[in-house]
């Protein structure tokens, strides 16, 4: 169970930070009988078999299981499901598994009342668990990057964070600023991307009065107000090129010249940036600053979006349910249609469907959150598969997507890309594990790589 600043599965200790450790193939049971849990079950010699009483699955018990239910073999690459010949049957990827048949898994197995992801790696999960602290979920690879964060704000260094819109890019910078010499000074959050470029300068540098129409006293700016504690600039590339001059000149010197002011004002501030883009990339298109990318740019970490994270899934809808309805249960079609979805808005997003969702149950007086009960277009890709819901399985060989006008097509967007280009990673080259994980048809994705010179392994293109 969840419990606030403590694992949910002993933590262990660890073998020291240079002690090699062997990369651990397993599930992860993220549910069990209206329990969300987070829970690693490793493979022992490749393989696992399942069912109620396996001392695998320890106290809690599914009593839908049957006593053998499934076997579980990982064969180095990928991982295969075999139902046992159960009373209530094995699903995969939402679909039923023949019994003695096996079946690849992408996302996520059904045992009875019980979820189970696969994992390549659940060694971190073993080692450290889920951990709740300050309000915030945090599995194990979120563990780690703050470990990362905390001694790069101890030696005073400044910090910037990668990574994909809503995967919590400012709970990483407020832990950035607790864990630094200036912990107890204020914290100003600033997104640049929502400051209008004809004030930027007024509202990050303050301004004196009369040093335009209308005022008519002194007005601090956000670096003067972050005296002594951190800003945090969440999409600094979005700043105009002067102002980004006169940043690094804050920067340098520690001094800030308000509009209308004869002489700067020292201040002492820790910065932290934040951008889900390529800081080089932009560099080299001439968006950013070289000289701002050095003083702002290193240390770098980047934060994984929540597609890598599907441990932390069910404990976030727990939470969810809990603080907005606590007289729900969550449902186990509900958790599993989430764990079936890459959410390209990440936690945000799922949080926000989460509650969208909540409300339609509290309308419709279901005592528990069921899947029908989610949007069909949640946490599915957007663009070209936008009308599309991610599927539990591939689609009928016969069902084509609409086709596209190539001839019209625009420049893929970089983040679009990069997304594409790490799910491609992700799967191995599979493009039609891809596409599931995009929430589009193979052949809609197959158009995509074709069309932007984006490459996976041909032989891989397995269904």
């Amino acid at each position: 169970m969840e419990q606030d600043g403590s694992t949910l599965k002993p933590s262990g200790i660890l073998n020291g930070k240079n002690a090699a450790v062997e990369r651990v193939p397993g599930l992860m049971r993220l549910f069990a009988a209206g329990t969300a849990m987070a829970v690693a079950l490793p493979l022992k010699n490749g393989e696992l078999e399942l069912g109620r009483g396996s001392p695998a699955l320890g106290e809690a018990q599914d009593p839908r299981m049957s006593r053998r239910h499934a076997r579980i073999h990982f064969d180095g690459r990928r991982f295969w499901v075999t139902d046992l010949g159960s009373q209530n049957g094995t699903f995969v990827d939402g679909e039923p598994v023949p019994a003695n048949t096996p079946r690849e898994v992408q996302r996520v197995i059904r045992m009875g009342d019980s979820l189970f992801v696969p994992g390549a790696d659940v060694h971190p999960l073993e080692q450290r668990g889920v951990v709740t602290r300050e309000g915030f979920i945090r599995g194990p690879a979120l563990q780690g990057l703050l470990d990362e964060v905390s001694r790069a704000a101890r030696l005073g260094f400044p910090l910037h964070i990668h990574g994909e819109s809503g995967t919590g890019k400012e709970g990483v910078a407020r832990a950035f600023h607790e864990n630094g010499p200036r912990g107890t000074g204020p914290f100003v959050a600033v997104n640049c991307a929502a400051i209008p470029q004809s004030i930027a300068e007024r509202l990050l540098f303050g301004a004196k009065r009369g040093a335009y129409s209308g005022a008519d006293a002194d007005a601090p700016g956000y670096l003067q107000t972050a005296d002594g504690g951190t800003i945090f600039l969440d999409e600094v590339v979005e700043l105009d090129l002067a102002v980004q001059a006169k940043l690094l000149r804050a920067l340098e010197t520690k001094e800030v010249l308000s509009l209308g002011a004869a002489k700067p004002k020292q201040v002492d501030i820790h910065i932290c940036s934040a951008s889900n883009r390529d800081l080089r990339a932009l560099v080299a298109a001439g968006r950013l600053r070289e000289d701002l990318y050095f003083r702002i740019g290193r240390p770098e970490v980047t934060l994984p979006p929540l597609r890598q994270r599907p441990e932390e899934i069910a404990l976030l809808l727990h939470r969810e349910v809990r603080q907005v309805a606590p007289q729900l249960t969550l449902h186990l079609s509900f958790v599993e249609a989430c764990l079936m979805r890459p959410w390209p808005g990440n936690i945000r997003e799922l949080l926000v469907e989460a509650r969208s969702a909540i409300q339609a149950a509290l309308m419709q007086e279901s005592p528990r959150v069921e899947a029908r009960h989610l949007s069909p277009s949640a946490g599915t890709a957007f663009g070209a598969a936008a009308s599309v819901p991610a599927p539990p399985s591939p689609p009928p060989e016969h069902r084509e997507p609409p086709k596209e006008a190539p001839s019209r097509a625009k420049p893929l967007d970089t983040d679009e890309r990069t997304r594409i280009e790490e799910a491609l990673r992700q799967s191995g080259g599979n493009v039609a594990a891809t596409a599931r994980a995009l929430g589009m048809h193979r052949t809609q994705l197959r158009r995509l790589l074709e069309r932007h010179a984006l490459s996976a392994p041909a032989d891989n293109e397995q269904e």
